[in-house]
């Protein structure tokens, strides 16, 4: 008898007899507590309510046991699917492929799981991917630039955080934003010092919150400097568009842009091809900036001055803000700081 009791005492925690799974009643009783405690801990809501001690001896004992909570039972007490739908205009570049890394990264931390839901340019909203998304979502995270899509699946009724919205008029109950605005005077800023006073400014033809910042923003700094002139061409985000554009601007009678202003580093891309076309050299003749900082801009010769965006952590405020409105918190504020990334695109004029 004595061998026997040895034996199980080395073996670790044992479960109840007749049992097919470790339950939470197993956990509780190697680890001395409650079975509210263990529901507590594993449900990640311990802090105030039981100990760091009796926390970490619960999920000891949940490891030694191999116990894994029936997230399937919780839900359907809590009334939760776990569910999130991310929003977003197109999967065409790898700016919202780092948004949807950074939201399911903090969304898996937390029991979550995330749906990708497109919306592609020039097609609309795609075909609702649930029977009913208030049935079947806890809540959504969208781009402004999507946010037609929200009336196809009813996510406008549902806990809505956006992305790149006006914090002032937007629907959702949080917004998060980058801080587009310090962005583009971070570009007019550097272009301004290198001496340019004539600017050409390659618009997204996109009707977004996020671009008319941009022009407004634009405007506004070089408004400040006596002497500048400022030229706009709208193009759609592509790289043909940008070219064909970008070809009509400066082929105009009248004094040519010293630098070219892109909204984003697709659309610079395609100034570079039509500034080649025109027998224009980057930066002799012409710089160029960019704004996203995709791989493309250090795939390019030369190398794309632009603004580095942080897609991923743009992402996780996102699933931040979502989980904190879930549970009735206030979610952080402020937008998330860009960074100019000065590279050989740019130089001073001739």
């Amino acid at each position: 008898m004595t061998a026997v009791r040895e034996s199980r005492r080395r073996s670790g925690p044992t479960v109840a007899r007749g049992s097919t799974r470790p339950t939470s009643r197993d956990v509780a009783r190697v680890a001395g507590v409650s079975q509210a405690a263990v529901s507590l801990v594993m449900g990640d809501k311990w802090r105030g309510r039981v100990s760091e001690t009796t926390a970490e001896r619960v999920r000891r004992a949940a490891h030694d046991l191999g116990y894994r909570p029936n997230l399937a039972a919780r839900n359907l007490r809590l009334g939760r699917t776990r569910t999130v739908l991310l929003v977003v205009p197109a999967l065409t570049t790898e700016f919202f492929a780092g948004v949807y890394t950074g939201a399911a990264r903090v969304a898996a931390e937390h029991g979550f799981g995330v749906v990708l839901y497109p919306s592609p340019e020039g097609i609309g909203p795609a075909r609702d991917p649930f029977a009913s998304a208030q049935a079947a979502l806890d809540g959504v995270i969208a781009s402004s630039m999507a946010a037609d899509a929200l009336t196809a699946i009813r996510g406008d009724q549902l806990p809505l955080v956006m992305l790149d919205s006006d914090p002032e008029s937007s629907t959702g109950t949080a917004t998060v934003n980058l801080d587009i605005a310090d962005g583009v005077r971070q570009v007019a800023d550097h272009l301004l010092a290198l001496g340019h006073r004539r600017f050409l400014h390659l618009a997204a033809d996109v009707a977004s919150w996020t671009f008319e910042v941009r022009a407004r923003e634009l405007a506004a700094r070089l408004d400040t400097v006596p002497g500048t002139e400022l030229r706009t061409t709208r193009a759609p985000i592509s790289i043909e568009d940008a070219r064909t554009a970008t070809e009509a601007a400066l082929t105009v009678p009248g004094p040519r842009p010293t630098a070219l202003v892109c909204d984003d580093d697709k659309l610079a891309a395609g100034a570079y091809k039509a500034l080649r076309r025109l027998g224009l050299r980057i930066p002799e003749d012409l710089s160029v900036t960019g704004l996203d900082d995709l791989a493309l801009a250090t795939a390019i010769d030369p190398e794309l001055t632009t603004v580095r965006l942080d897609a991923e952590l743009f992402g996780e405020r996102g699933m931040r803000a979502l989980l904190d409105v879930l549970d009735g918190r206030a979610p952080q504020g402020g937008d998330i700081p860009v960074q100019l990334i000065v590279r050989g695109s740019t130089a001073p004029p001739r």
